[in-house]
């Protein structure tokens, strides 16, 4: 027995996403719900893969399923596909599992020819079948033959100048009777073939092109920007039609069930009267706002609020719903989530819990981490926007602040992103699927024609982009690369500033400022639930007391990585140089009576900061050689000085820095005299430290603040470098608490940054009270590349060739560094089963790596302030939700 290949919509439910894909699966929960969908059925998902690997050929039983299904429809509607008399026209769309709007193909009308066009003329009028015709063979030349849409675009733009109308609804029947024959002389001229007349021809290309579109750039491109899986197929759906476009008590629309901007509870959303849902989406005519429904068609507004309303509530989740009225009565074509701002997210989530739709477990696990990151973006300084120059306005359809070099094509934004790495606003008519690699080059969007739920605005809004649309003030001239408003002219590669919150458009650059978290209430609440769940703590990388106070202000739990050689940064460099070229005398001199209380001062006052939370301290780490001068660029003075014969001191100097940064110079410093080496080799650096960290931590006792500091040795490798290193340092942590009276709780660990301290981690816990895994170089190491070199000449092709699936210095190499990882946690833990672990490396704020994190056991992850939000959410999700069953928008 044949594979079922198609499913009706009476036969599915939500939960079949893998083979129905989203739409299908929501289409048969609305018919199972009652509620009013055109007839239908779904192809599945593994019919296009099957399709796709079958040397592109439908695999054996589809077509016949397929023209029994059409059949099937064809006699609940009394009518019969292919027959010209009475025939049945069907709409082929797209729908993978996780939604892509716009990425994607659909093709409307199919089953129209020269001859079924007449009845339906004579049935419906002509201005609607001639309408209905151009658009099929409009779409049908698009997706399925490839033909440059603007070409069919052009033959409009004639007729409307031609008959004197401004938009493509007023062209009259004529009108379209003469771009329906010049569609089908185009596409004749483009492919030496016919428009095809047999409907059942026209069906079988239409479904092979969605099938084929699963594949296509903009397709792609999307599931690269948004992480998922190429291997998940599209499904197929075929829809009776059911038409908007035939008179004034028709129309099409697309509504949210809440704002997708801001999360305000309510209906948001627009429809056209007389108009099929492609003139909505595509931004070509302006539409009205969707409460206007309630005045043009009561009855109808007063249906679609109860099934928005009933939808919401069976989903418990914000919908996007598309909607067709057919002589006054309405049809739904489509339910989803939609896609919302992060700040949108947070208040529907918050406002769901409090409604009592969805748990804080829920809630938790329904914003994605990507969307904190875009909600604590800068925006324009106030005082710089409102000395701006206001060049026009439009509709806030994206929020956020972006400023860029304007460009007006998709790939010169491309180009100039890859190329120099130019920050660019898009500045398009309207977008269309094809634009995607543009819009997601660039810092901004902003279009002339097109509303809040344009293909613009719903991608903008999903990537985090800034958009302003329905710019209609602006005059656009893409031949001569500039737009115009009013006197002023706008050229390529001028600087722009686009306000998508307010939808405003200024000239020039307008300086951006953070946004505040303690103003992001719903954020800080749902962070809080997070926290709740989490069983990782979220620490922080800091290494001032101004960035010890951001990180407990986002929320940190204690500082992971304290940094000790950015202290010497700056105006300390010089005094740091000199303590390192001395003789061992004078450079404890220096450490003693210069760099010690500085040091002192620097522990006092990030403990203070960190009042009552764990502070884990990292010894000086890089090669010594880092902080003097470049050896080439002094042997260049040195030698210009000898061959115009100076004998001066300051030659003298010179050379002997020379002689001393040649004894210094290592040919892969960082795998030599660094870290705990450095320790053992130079000890008077770490003395001094450790005397300083102790001598602070008394201080900030006696002064009533809680601490409680981690020293950490770092590269450790083999368990005597600890043995040799600690005890020492034990000792003077001990002398200093008893000189000044004062007995404080500390621990001595390790950075695990090397595979043979993973291998020996049970030694290594031993002497070690706590580990952190150092990522960035475990990464290094045990790739046995350079993080520097790599990622500037190999690694993104690597990525791109699919050798890697990420770029391992962003996120975890589970597989390798994972495997480290794990074998050091258990290994560390059956020697000392209290053992604290944590990580201090890149990773410590990405979400997958969270994830694996939480999985293999660690107690906290560190990251940089900024990105402890995103961490708290991550560890919160992933306490709650494996990564393979995470909600995906």
């Amino acid at each position: 027995m044949p594979k079922k290949w198609v499913y009706h919509f009476e036969q599915g439910n939500a939960n079949m996403r893998d083979i129905l894909g989203g739409k299908g699966a929501d289409l048969a929960e609305m018919t199972n719900l009652g509620l009013p969908v055109p007839p239908g059925f779904t192809i599945t998902t593994e019919a296009c893969l099957a399709y796709l690997g079958n040397n592109c050929a439908f695999p054996e039983g589809l077509w016949e399923q397929i023209k029994a299904a059409i059949a099937y429809n064809g006699t609940r509607l009394g009518r019969e596909f292919g027959d010209h008399k009475g025939p049945l026209l069907v709409s082929v769309r797209s729908g993978a599992k996780f939604s892509m709007p716009g990425m994607m193909d659909t093709i409307l009308n199919l089953g129209l020819n020269d001859e079924s066009v007449e009845t339906l003329a004579a049935a419906a009028g002509e201005r609607f079948a001639w309408d209905a015709y151009r658009r099929l063979i409009q779409m049908y030349g698009r997706v399925v033959l490839d033909i440059d849409s603007l070409r069919f675009e052009d033959v409009i733009a004639r007729e409307m100048a031609a008959e004197s109308v401004l938009t493509d609804a007023d062209i009259s029947p004529a009108g379209w009777q003469r771009a329906v024959s010049e569609f089908k002389r185009l596409i004749e001229q483009e492919t030496d073939a016919k428009f095809p007349q047999d409907p059942w021809q026209q069906l079988e290309s239409a479904i092979q092109a969605v099938f084929k579109s699963w594949n296509n750039k903009r397709a792609v491109d999307y599931r690269n920007a948004t992480g998922l899986p190429h291997d998940l197929g599209t499904a197929v759906n075929v829809v009776s039609m059911v038409f908007g476009n035939l008179g004034r008590t028709s129309g099409s629309g697309v509504a949210f069930t809440r704002n997708p901007a801001t999360g305000e509870p309510g209906l948001y959303g627009e429809y056209l009267i007389n108009a099929q849902g492609e003139d909505v989406v595509s931004g070509a005519r302006t539409p009205s706002e969707i409460h206007q429904l309630e005045t043009d068609m009561p009855d109808v507004w007063q249906a679609f609020v109860a099934i928005a309303a009933k939808l919401e509530k069976h989903y418990r989740d914000m919908q996007d719903l598309e909607f067709t009225v057919e002589n006054g009565r309405l049809w739904m074509l489509q339910t989803r989530s939609g896609k919302r701002t992060a700040e949108a997210a947070l208040k529907i989530a918050v406002d769901m819990v409090n409604e009592g739709l969805i748990t804080r477990e829920e809630a938790v696990s329904r914003i994605e981490p990507s969307q904190i990151d875009r909600l604590l973006h800068p925006r324009f300084d106030m005082v710089g926007k409102n000395a701006a120059i206001l060049l026009t306005s439009g509709l806030n359809a994206s929020p956020g602040a972006a400023v860029g070099a304007v460009c007006f094509d998709a790939d010169t934004a491309e180009a100039k992103l890859k190329n120099n790495g130019m920050a660019v606003i898009l500045v398009r008519p309207e977008t269309t699927p094809d634009d995607l690699h543009g819009m997601i080059a660039a810092k901004g969007v902003l279009t002339k024609h097109g509303g809040a739920t344009s293909h613009a605005a719903v991608v903008a809004r999903q990537f985090g982009k800034p958009c302003v649309a329905g710019c209609e003030e602006i005059k656009i001239d893409l031949n001569r690369h500039q737009f115009t408003v009013g006197d002023k002219t706008v050229s390529e590669g001028d600087i722009i500033s686009l306000d998508g919150t307010t939808g405003q458009v200024f000239a020039g650059q307008i300086p951006m400022i953070v946004p505040d978290f303690d103003e992001q209430r719903d954020l800080k609440t749902v962070l809080q639930w997070a926290d709740a769940f989490s069983r990782l703590e979220v620490w922080a990388n800091a290494d001032t007391p101004q960035q010890a106070l951001l990180a407990r202000q986002y929320g940190a739990r204690g500082i992971g990585l304290c940094r000790t050689e950015h202290m010497f940064m700056g105006a300390r460099t010089a005094k740091f140089q000199e303590a390192i070229l001395a003789d061992r005398e004078h450079c404890r001199s220096i450490l003693d009576n210069i760099l010690l209380p500085l040091q002192r001062k620097d522990f006092y006052d990030i403990f203070r900061a960190m009042d009552g939370l764990p502070v884990i301290i990292r010894l000086l780490d890089p090669p010594l050689h880092e902080f003097l001068p470049s050896r080439e660029e002094l042997l260049v003075e040195v030698t210009r000085l000898e061959a115009v014969g100076d004998t001066s001191d300051g030659y003298q100097k010179k050379k002997e820095l020379l002689a001393v940064l040649g004894d210094m110079e290592e040919m892969n410093p960082m795998l030599g005299l660094r870290g705990c080496r450095l320790g053992l080799m130079r000890p008077e650096f770490n003395h001094m430290q450790v005397q300083a960290i102790f001598e602070a931590a008394c201080e900030a006792a006696e002064d009533g603040i809680a601490v409680h500091p981690e020293i950490m040795i770092p590269l450790t490798g083999h368990f005597k470098e600890l043995t040799m290193t600690q005890p020492v340092l034990a000792d003077i942590a001990a002398k200093v608490m008893q000189e000044k009276g004062v007995s404080i709780s500390y621990k001595f660990g390790t950075m695990i940054e090397i595979p043979r301290a993973a291998l020996t981690a049970d030694e290594l816990a031993e002497t070690a009270q706590f580990f952190s895994f150092g990522t960035n170089d475990l990464t290094q190491m045990t790739f046995g590349i350079s993080r520097d070199d790599a990622e500037r000449k190999f690694l993104v092709e690597y990525v791109n060739r699919g050798i890697l699936k990420k770029n391992p210095f962003q996120s975890l190499d589970i597989d390798g560094v994972g495997q480290m990882i794990t074998m050091a946690v258990e290994k560390g833990r059956s020697t000392r089963p209290d053992l604290e672990i944590g990580i201090c490396g890149e990773h410590g704020g990405d979400p997958d790596s969270i994830d694996f994190f939480n999985q293999a056991g660690l107690d906290y992850v560190s990251c940089s302030p900024y990105r402890i939000p995103v961490a708290r959410l991550a560890a919160g999700r992933s306490a709650l939700v494996p990564a393979a069953e995470v909600i995906e928008w």
